[in-house]
């Protein structure tokens, strides 16, 4: 399975405990993933339209331990109309009734329903992104508004005739999975962005230690080709000690670094010493050249 089945497969076993949990997690299910039809005999008829199978589970679930329903189409409308107080003619048509996620368990509770129903997540070996794909706008501003009460930032875009509400940040996205109480899944995600940090900041070192090797071979590289130069069209031996003593050390220790060639000379120079001393060198090469 995806690691989006995953989290949704964690989601369905969550029961909330309280009654009024239960109430906001089965009317996002209800408003989010399901639709009244119009059956042979002219009467209302409530499906569940979502195809993934936890959702569909959760919905029964639910509507057993809150209404003691045994799948009558009558008592679920029933259910239905008891969910949305406002007495909207059709009750799936809006967002969830606020009234039922007022506490900051029903809004936890609403979100996990929300996400069995129109949620995804992307497999986060590739990257990070979770999504709530919603029919309509005022769907997605309740969604959006609801993460947003626990300091989590996520944002709205138009996708073809889809509002969807959606995180791209790895350290919200685990927050979200907090909220909703897919704690396998967030250790597993937490787990994963660790070894990728980790493997980030090593090649980062890597990088940074083979463009500093780059840097000094390409370097060490024009400091001999100047006291080659030097000694063909110059003489080292016609330089100053200093100069003429640098010269000779780095072309005896072309591969050393500035200290390895500070250690070499007598008396020993440090890193900046050795530094002036090769940049007079290669003033002088400019010049000859020139």
């Amino acid at each position: 399975m995806s690691f989006s089945s995953d989290v949704k497969e964690e989601l369905e076993k969550v029961i909330p405990g309280s009654r009024h949990c239960q109430l906001a997690e089965l009317a996002a299910i209800i408003h989010l993933g399901c639709r009244i039809e119009i059956d042979e005999t002219n009467q209302d008829k409530i499906t569940i339209s979502s195809e993934n199978p936890f959702a569909s589970r959760k919905y029964f679930t639910l509507l057993k331990k809150t209404f003691i329903i045994n799948g009558s189409a009558v008592k679920i409308l029933q259910a239905v109309k008891v969910l949305d107080e406002r007495g909207h003619m059709n009750p799936l048509s809006e967002e969830t009734n606020p009234l039922l996620i007022k506490n900051s368990c029903c809004m936890r509770a609403f979100l996990r329903g929300a996400f069995l129903c129109i949620g995804s997540m992307s497999d986060p070996q590739k990257g990070y992104h979770l999504e709530f794909v919603c029919e309509n706008e005022a769907q997605a501003l309740q969604i959006q508004q609801v993460i947003g009460n626990f300091a989590i930032d996520a944002r709205i875009v138009r996708r073809k005739k889809y509002h969807v509400v959606y995180l791209k940040e790895g350290a919200g996205i685990v927050d979200l999975l907090n909220v909703m109480g897919a704690h396998l899944s967030l250790m597993l995600l937490e787990n994963l962005r660790v070894e990728k940090e980790v493997r980030n900041s090593i090649n980062r070192q890597v990088n940074c230690e083979a463009a500093n090797i780059t840097k000094t071979v390409n370097a060490a590289s024009k400091q001999i080709e100047d006291i080659l130069l030097l000694q063909k069209n110059y003489g080292l031996s016609n330089l100053p000690d200093n100069l003429r003593q640098m010269a000779e050390i780095r072309l005896e220790h072309p591969e050393s670094s500035l200290q390895e060639l500070g250690g070499y000379l007598n008396p020993p120079v440090g890193k900046s010493g050795v530094n002036h001393r090769l940049r007079k060198l290669g003033e002088i090469a400019e010049k000859i050249k020139g």
